[in-house]
């Protein structure tokens, strides 16, 4: 499947309220890669910066990343963001042109 999107996205929490996000983001996630059609879809911590999580996806086009952003598993997975303490969410999208050429 070729890629046409990719978005790369942070969510910052309380570095204290990380662990208990964790297994609603796992669900999340899981949902997303069994559900939404993405070709790839990444989270991690990052090691250097306490709270912050980073997103990489990859859509093989815009419809299924606007699919993907109202799916039922979105509403719950934000409203378990907000509890723990969602302090930002930056998400941008870009359109891919050109082939993957490893490096």
């Amino acid at each position: 499947m070729e890629a046409k999107v990719a978005v790369f996205g942070i969510l910052r929490f309380p570095p204290e309220n990380v662990q208990s996000v964790l297994p609603h983001l796992k669900e999340f996630v899981q949902a997303t890669q069994d559900n939404d059609g993405c070709i790839l879809y990444e989270v991690a911590e990052d090691p250097f910066d306490q709270g912050l999580i980073r997103f990489s996806e990859v859509w093989p086009d815009r419809e299924s990343l606007e699919k993907h952003l109202v799916a039922p598993h979105i509403g719950p997975w934000r409203e378990q963001a907000k509890k723990y303490g969602l302090m930002e969410r930056v998400f941008n999208s870009y359109d891919i042109s050109s082939r993957s050429i490893p490096v």
